[in-house]
């Protein structure tokens, strides 16, 4: 089965603690309605940091990449329907999906090919 990415971008979380609870509640739900399509339910990132060729490592983001999941649908359609009803849309935030390609191979053997 094909395996997607959810990649959450932006988003006006909500300042008042019980909107936010109210948000975060709607999202776990959304989730559990997935069922066993949810590989990693949300991987939220912090303290990013960019490196760029020739520069030296800065703190900060060159995109508004806020955390991921990964999840298992038959099919681009079906990804797409998923994220369409993905509370996080609800606070302006956006999803990009895109399938994953698995790597076949040894990386240590310099060259794995997609599968």
């Amino acid at each position: 089965m094909p395996r997607f990415i959810f990649v959450y971008l932006g988003g006006e979380y909500p300042t008042d603690p019980a909107q936010g609870k109210a948000h975060f509640d709607r999202y776990q739900q959304w989730l559990h309605a997935l069922g066993n399509a949810v590989v990693s339910p949300a991987v939220p990132f912090k303290d990013t940091h960019t490196v760029q060729p020739g520069k030296s490592p800065e703190a900060g983001s060159t995109t508004a990449m806020s955390g991921l999941s990964i999840l298992d649908f038959g099919s681009m359609e079906e990804a797409l329907g998923a994220a369409q009803s993905c509370p996080f849309l609800e606070i302006q935030g956006v999803l990009e999906v895109s399938e994953m390609i698995e790597l076949t191979g040894d990386p240590g053997a310099g060259g794995s090919a997609p599968n």
